[in-house]
């Protein structure tokens, strides 16, 4: 688990969420174009976020929208 002042990566940040279980899981979800990160569609796993970044997840079940905190 990353330190509150560090940076998280999105892969991490989907896992930690509970949005992807595994990084394979993450990384499909990021290579089909249904991740944006603050209303732009992201397809790095490692992008690096920060506080305030905005993460939107397309799922079959709906949108999962989480907001990144310190």
């Amino acid at each position: 688990m990353t330190r509150a002042d560090e940076p998280i990566r999105l892969g991490q940040f989907l896992k930690l969420g509970g949005i992807a279980e595994t990084g394979g899981q993450a990384r499909a979800l990021l290579d089909d174009g249904a991740v944006t990160v603050n209303g732009e569609v992201e397809t790095r796993r490692g992008r690096q976020l920060v506080p305030g970044d905005v993460v939107e997840v397309n799922l079959p079940t709906g949108v999962r929208q989480a907001t990144v905190r310190a």
